[in-house]
Order: structure tokens, then C-alpha cells, then sequence
């Protein structure tokens, strides 16, 4: 059950580039292909929205927005949710609550992105990365979503391996705890599965799912983070533009519209080799004279601007949401210089930058696949159509 290595995740993405390209360029060259080839027209080329304050790069796209009878979100976004209405329809069926629902996105999240995944951890595989040699199953068995959706809630007859509902008062159970009981996963990862709670939430709303459906227990639910409360808030709910994308300043934040230096120390807790200063003269000589090694290293490079041989994290994505709360600035378009920004691309990878300043970034891929290059920060929206998220101090605590 421990999360799938890079080594298979970048041996896998040749008979996966469509769902599984890294920091945007696998989507964009297979696009391209494509269109060279004929296959389809520039005019079915639409951004994804991966968040509730619309799609990519265009504040209100509807991901139900529909071209050709084809979800605008892509064949990964599509098969996510086609997967998550499953997982819910196990769990109503078998009188489960709508929390049921959600720790089971989140968890499916964190081990396979919500896609049915012939690979993984040594024999891992599936949407919940389920082992046939720890008794989940044949290989066949694991591979039908319905099936390990049931595996995942209810177990094995015999009770080993257990499910979500063999542990004792499950309901009043936070995540990390039943994810420990279940999943088995390293307890490093344990923070990982819970940040997939607002991912999960923006998928199940787009998938139609009712995360406040009641089920048989009678145990008052806890919030993800472990804090009593309901589960269900409005955070996660479609905003309006003005909430979304609000005018600070003069500095609007919808997407498209420059970035500007904002003016942040970082916490003590983060530590570098390298300053931010000497990050980014770094990073521009490798814009400058540096070779073809960057393709698909969005987190690579910037752990390496900042003088470290690895970041710690598979992705980029997975990278910022595992940050410390207090070290996130969501939507914030004001980054103090030596900052990282990073996107939301579609994929279960994501996109991160190094923030120079004056609304420039140093980006691979943007430019030239592979190399680095200097361009306006909005650049990953206008010409990628990703979604910003956010952006964070240089912070690698289980970095090399």
C-alpha cells in the first residue's frame, strides 16, 4: 500500500501520457502529435476546471461543459470521476454515510490519483493499490473498480485483510487513523491521504456524489483534519468570481492577470543551502547556458536552484499540499522573490516554478521541453490553461 515510486510512475507514463503526464509537457506533446497528425481539431482543445472557482485559466468554465460529447476535463478528469461514482455507489449501497464516500476518494486519491492503475508498489495495484499477495485478491479481482471499492470498506470475510468498516466506531475515527488500519501505509505518509480532502471534495461535487448522504451509523462525524465538527462545510462549494478571484490592491487575481512581488520572510524552520538570492542567480544561469536535463523536473529544479539533490516529494502538487498550512498562500499573486508557485495541470502531477521577481519565473518545459527559461509567471495559464494555486516558501524537509 505505500505510495507508487517515481522510477514506475515515469516507466508507466509512455502507455499513459494523456493521464499521467508530469508538470504539463507529456499532455502538451501528445496534443500536439495529435494535431499534426490530423487526428483532432485545434477547436476541442479546452482547459479543465480543477477547482470551484471554475476552469483553467477561465474563471467560471463548467467542467460538464461538454465539446463533441467529451468532457472538457480530459480522459483523466473523466475516468476520476467515473471511478469516484462507483466508489460512492459500494458505499450507499452497503448503508454506508457519505463520510465513507469521502475517506474513500481520499484515500484512492493519495494511492492511485482515483485511476485504475495496472502497476504500482512492488504488486500493488488498482484504485486503492490493493496487493495480491497480502490477500486483496487475484490481480483480475483487484482491477474491477467495484471490487476493490468493496475490499476497501468491507474487507475480507474472514477479516483479514480488514476493511473500513472492520475498524471499531470507524465513524468517529479520523482519517490517518483509519487510513493506519486499513491502507497500512508508512507513517510519514499518513499527512498525504488527508490533503486530498479538498481534491476529493471538488471531484465528488463534479461527479454529482452526496457527501452528506446519512448511513447507518450513529456516531456524531469529525472533521479530516481530525477536529470535531461536520464534515461537510463551504469552502470546497462554487464560489462567485469576486470570492474567487479577489482585487487586492489593484492586483486582481483572475487568472491571466500579472504577478507582483509581494514581501514575506520565511519561517526559521526553513533551511538551504542555497539563499533565495543565490537560488535565483542559480536558476537563471541554467536558463542561460544550461543543458536539456530538465524535461518533466518542474520540483527537481527548484530543489536543485536551491542546492539540494532531491525535494523529498514525488510531485509537484503533492509537494505544495503537503506544506504546512501556515506556509501556503492559496491564490496569492504577490510572491516575494525565491518563492515556489505551483499549478494545478490536470494531472497528478502538478507544476512548480521559481519566483524571480518583477512577475518572471524560472520554468521548464514552457519554452523548450527539457530546458529552462525565463517567462512572465502567467504564462502557465495563458499558454498551458493550468490552474494557480498557490506559492511557498523553499521548504524541503525531506529533501536530500
Amino acid at each position: 500500500m505505500e505510495a507508487r515510486d517515481a522510477l514506475r510512475a515515469t516507466a508507466a507514463v509512455a502507455g499513459r501520457a494523456a493521464t499521467l503526464k508530469a508538470c504539463g509537457i507529456a499532455a502538451v506533446l501528445f496534443v500536439v502529435g495529435l494535431l499534426v497528425l490530423g487526428l483532432i481539431g485545434a477547436t476541442t482543445i479546452k482547459p479543465a476546471a480543477a477547482d470551484s472557482c471554475g476552469g483553467r485559466g477561465t474563471p467560471g468554465t463548467d467542467l460538464e461543459d461538454l465539446e463533441d460529447g467529451k468532457p472538457s476535463g480530459g480522459p483523466s478528469r473523466a475516468e476520476q470521476k467515473t471511478n469516484a461514482k462507483i466508489i460512492d455507489k459500494v458505499a450507499a449501497s452497503g448503508g454506508l454515510s457519505g463520510r465513507a464516500t469521502l475517506i474513500g476518494l481520499m484515500v484512492a486519491l493519495q494511492e492511485s490519483s482515483l485511476l485504475n492503475l495496472d502497476y504500482g508498489h512492488a504488486d500493488s495495484i488498482g484504485l486503492f493499490q490493493q496487493r495480491p499477495s497480502q490477500g486483496w485478491g487475484t490481480r483480475e479481482q483487484i482491477m474491477r473498480p467495484k471490487y476493490a471499492a468493496s475490499m476497501f470498506y468491507f474487507g475480507d470475510d474472514d477479516g483479514d485483510p480488514r476493511g473500513l468498516t472492520d475498524v471499531p466506531q470507524w465513524e468517529s475515527k479520523d482519517v490517518r487513523t483509519l487510513v493506519r488500519e486499513v491502507q497500512r501505509p508508512d507513517a510519514s505518509t499518513l499527512d498525504l491521504y488527508v490533503v486530498q480532502e479538498s481534491l476529493a471534495r471538488q471531484i465528488a461535487d463534479q461527479a454529482g456524489i452526496n457527501l452528506d448522504r446519512k448511513g447507518t451509523a450513529t456516531a456524531a462525524p469529525i472533521s479530516e483534519t481530525g477536529n470535531p465538527g461536520p464534515p461537510v462545510g463551504d469552502a470546497d462549494r462554487p464560489q462567485s468570481p469576486e470570492e474567487c478571484y479577489p482585487d487586492t490592491d489593484g492586483k486582481g487575481g483572475a487568472p491571466g492577470n500579472p504577478f507582483y512581488d509581494g514581501n514575506s520572510s520565511w519561517p526559521a524552520s526553513v533551511k538551504n543551502p542555497r539563499s533565495a538570492e543565490d537560488a535565483i542567480r542559480w536558476a537563471r544561469r541554467e536558463a542561460e547556458t544550461g543543458s536539456k536535463q530538465w524535461l518533466w523536473w518542474c520540483l527537481r529544479f527548484v530543489a536543485a536552484a536551491y542546492g539540494r539533490k532531491s525535494a523529498g516529494t514525488r510531485f509537484a502538487i503533492d509537494h505544495y499540499r503537503s506544506m504546512p498550512e501556515q506556509m501556503k498562500h492559496d491564490g496569492d499573486r504577490n510572491p516575494p522573490p525565491g518563492a515556489l508557485m505551483y499549478w494545478d495541470t490536470g494531472s497528478e502531477a502538478g507544476h512548480v516554478a521559481l519566483y524571480l521577481g518583477n512577475g518572471k519565473i524560472a520554468s521548464n518545459d514552457i519554452k523548450r521541453a527539457g530546458y529552462i527559461d525565463v517567462v512572465d509567471a502567467a504564462d502557465i495559464e495563458t499558454k498551458w490553461g493550468s490552474t494557480y494555486l498557490g506559492w511557498a516558501p523553499p521548504y524541503f524537509p525531506r529533501g536530500g
